[in-house]
């Protein structure tokens, strides 16, 4: 083992411990990476960034945008409604109608954005079955990573198996090459689940009365341990915040406390009116009753320095027709992630106040209002009625927040086609129909189909770059310089060179189901897109050393790649669904190894008869 081999093994070990940690944003872990390449001579500087025109990291952008116009137009959430209606009242039935669409869905469009759309649809049919949503919800993660398996665009891992064997100088994949082997995956992992779901999924049964009626604003505050620093304080004559607005106040960066609503209550009434949500427009006038929440010592620095005096210490709610609460959370393309609550600004954005966030399930309780929010934070969220119903409207496209619970008395309509949603649909099916037929290569029609998006109106062009999931493309662009570098030193050739005298005397089914484990063990912990640009060069190599063909090794590392189903961290869509499905680690680690040894088994028997060594 030769010194630039060692470099490249210990650069590569950091990028993937730092990636487990989570300590560092993994795009920049990757670009870390890049720069250690360069800085220890391994790779040239246009060696190094090469990544960044490679035309697989170009085709998932312009893949990105076209997903990105479905979501836009209300396409996808047309769909997720049309299967909600259809569902019936049968668990079984449920799963296999949610399953099976989400998989397809998003073996076009995004996973993440798919599985944003489907958590209301689930958690609707759980309370109108009278079942736990955790019997939908882990299950609708499954079925979108298994959509990636479909086709040739489903998933990042299979264009970069793709690129692979083209550089390898073997024959490129066509756009349905992986979809007899993900078909039958998608087959087998539904019924499983549909039949053998009780087994593998978790049982918090729900008294059918409760699920039925959804979350009320009690419960829903209770979650968030709402009522433990809820003060409701007059504002006296002489106060200074009389006449001022919210946003000139400035309460929460200056003394922590958050105005939840507001009851009007002049000297001439006996009694207050009922609370009303409040934005950063509301103006306090003398007399108001001010629900706020906020810890004993802040409240008592308000009261003291603004002219107020605690009227109550009841836990009573606020609550009423004028002011509701939902609990949304964030997306992993959200503007919101790593900003505080003042910095986002959501009271600007959409009129609503945040009264509590809940991280991994449990409430927390630190410095609420200067702690960064993260991908998967729930929020609890309050407003008028009508501000809450612009949010479910809005977020089911906008990709920031996506809805987890709201109020039973809360009306969600169904989003109509309009033309821009048919021009949207026309778009995927002329790209896929040219994808399919090979009359362009599938990078210049992915990109043509970009463009048309953009021209038609499908996808505002002033949001185009803000909503590309950037971290996605650094990432992939930055670690495909790790690939090289494992091939210029001869580190690929070696791991390969250990897999072979491991497993070489064994068949190659032992080989491939070697391959499998090593890949989705990976991907356990690391993006499924880090974990295929590592080993399709290991792959290829084991293929050369063995004189086997490549397409077998390639093929399965892609679809093992895809079968993040053990951990909560494996991908997106399972960090997605923890919060509302009420999940623990080990819940998906029960449902989710079995899933990937079923995936396993398919793979050995199936790929060799459709990819021959």
């Amino acid at each position: 083992m030769t010194f630039d081999i060692i470099l490249v093994f210990s650069i590569l070990l950091c990028v993937i411990v730092l990636f487990t940690t989570d300590r560092i944003r993994i795009d920049l872990v990757a670009v870390l990476g890049m720069l250690a390449l360069m800085l220890g001579g391994i790779l040239t500087p246009a060696e190094a960034v090469a990544g960044f025109g490679d035309t697989t990291v170009i085709l998932i952008a312009a893949l990105m945008i076209v997903g990105d116009g479905l979501l836009q137009t209300g396409v996808a959430a047309w769909i997720g409604n049309k299967l909600g209606s259809i569902a019936g009242q049968s668990e079984r039935r449920m799963l296999v109608t949610l399953m099976v669409p989400v998989a397809f869905l998003s073996a076009f469009i995004s996973s993440t954005g798919t599985v944003a759309i489907m958590i209301p649809v689930a958690l609707s049919l759980a309370r109108r079955a009278g079942i736990s949503p955790a019997r939908l919800l882990l299950p609708l993660a499954y079925a979108a990573l298994t959509g990636g398996m479909l086709t040739l665009i489903g998933t990042p891992p299979n264009l970069i198996a793709a690129e692979a064997l083209v550089s390898a100088g073997r024959p490129p994949l066509g756009f349905f090459s992986f979809t007899p082997i993900g078909m039958t995956i998608l087959v087998m992992i539904t019924l499983t689940v549909a039949w053998f779901g009780h087994w593998l999924l978790p049982v918090r049964d729900v008294p059918v009365s409760e699920v039925e009626r959804g979350p009320t604003l009690a419960e829903l505050a209770a979650d968030y341990f709402l009522t433990k620093d809820l003060v409701q304080v007059r504002v006296l004559a002489d106060s200074p915040l009389a006449g001022h607005t919210l946003s000139e106040l400035r309460l929460q960066n200056r003394y922590g406390i958050t105005v939840v609503g507001v009851r009007r209550w002049p000297g001439s009434r006996p009694e207050p009116g009922s609370p009303r949500a409040v934005t950063s427009a509301t103006r306090i006038l003398a007399g108001d009753l001010l629900d706020v929440i906020g810890d004993e010592g802040a409240i008592e620095r308000f009261c003291r320095q603004e002219g107020v005096v605690v009227q109550s210490l009841s836990s009573s709610l606020p609550f009423g027709p004028d002011l509701h609460i939902m609990e949304v959370a964030l997306t992993p393309r959200s503007r919101f992630e790593g900003q505080t609550i003042a910095r986002a600004e959501l009271r600007q954005l959409f009129g609503v106040t945040v009264l509590g966030v809940r991280r991994l399930g449990q409430p927390f309780q630190g410095d609420l209002v200067n702690e960064p929010l993260r991908f998967g934070d729930t929020l609890l969220v309050a407003g008028a009625p009508d501000q809450l119903q612009e949010i479910v409207r809005t977020q089911q496209t906008a990709g920031d927040l996506v809805v987890v619970a709201f109020p039973r008395d809360m009306a969600i309509t169904g989003h109509r086609l309009d033309w821009r949603s048919w021009t949207a649909m026309t778009i995927m099916i002329l790209m896929l129909i040219v994808m399919a037929a090979g009359w362009l290569p599938v990078v210049t029609a992915a990109l043509l189909a970009a463009v048309a998006m953009v021209l038609s109106g499908c996808v505002p062009l002033s949001g185009v770059y803000r909503r590309l999931n950037w971290e996605s493309l650094v990432l992939i662009a930055a670690m495909l310089p790790m690939a090289t570098a494992l091939k210029k030193t001869g580190g690929a050739a070696f791991i390969a060179e250990q897999l072979v005298s491991v497993l070489g005397d064994f068949s190659p089914l032992v080989v491939l189901a070697g391959i499998f484990i090593v890949t989705s063990l990976l991907s356990q912990f690391i993006s499924n897109t880090a974990t295929a640009v590592l080993i399709m060069p290991i792959a290829l190599g084991v293929a050369d050393q063995l004189t086997l063909a490549p397409e077998p090794l390639l093929i399965t590392a892609a679809l093992a790649a895809s079968t993040a189903f053990a951990t909560p961290i494996a991908s997106p869509v399972n960090t997605l669904v923890l919060a509302p499905g009420e999940y623990r680690f080990i819940d998906y680690v029960r449902a989710g190894v079995p899933l990937q040894l079923l995936v396993m088994v398919i793979c050995l028997i199936l790929v060799p008869v459709f990819f021959p060594w």
